[in-house]
């Protein structure tokens, strides 16, 4: 089985729209039993005590109006333990880059990516938190996914 980590700075908007995209790919293709798939932040930002909060408002409507439901996710933080537990974590930015590798101290098995270096022409996901512009958060993160999958079927 893969075990997969997405990872964005509040897991409220990219990080669970990436885990409930791609598991609504796998599903549709009859190999989610393949693959583990969560999300997580590099912030406590998100966090209240030990309770996450809810996938943002727009987020999650803009999830739903492609018939994914995120019901029940709530944020939370990506641990140091968490790089033994997975295989791939699959970051939204370069800032994410900087932050998992503070949590991480290193990457020495070389799990961690940026989402887009998948689709050819790399980049960040543009966090929709500041931009407002969920439609373009969900097409960048999809093209990211499918390109995810592809490679990861091919091996």
């Amino acid at each position: 089985m893969k075990r997969i980590m997405f990872v964005c700075h509040g897991n409220i908007c990219r990080s669970p729209m990436a885990e409930f995209i791609l598991k609504d790919m796998t599903e549709k293709h009859s190999i989610a039993h393949k693959y583990l798939i969560a999300s997580s932040a590099t912030s406590t930002e998100e966090i209240w005590g030990s309770v996450g909060n809810p996938v943002y408002g727009p987020a999650k409507r803009e999830l739903a109006r492609h018939g994914i439901s995120c019901d029940g996710k709530r944020a939370v933080q990506v641990k140091k333990s968490d790089y033994d537990k997975y295989d791939l974590f699959l970051v939204m930015d370069s800032n994410n880059v900087r932050n998992i590798m503070r949590i991480f101290g290193s990457d020495s098995e070389g799990k961690v990516h940026k989402l887009l270096d998948y689709t050819g022409f790399g980049g960040d996901v543009a966090d929709p938190w500041y931009s407002g512009d969920f439609s373009m958060a969900y097409s960048d993160i999809c093209k990211g996914c499918e390109k995810l999958l592809e490679m990861l079927e091919g091996e």
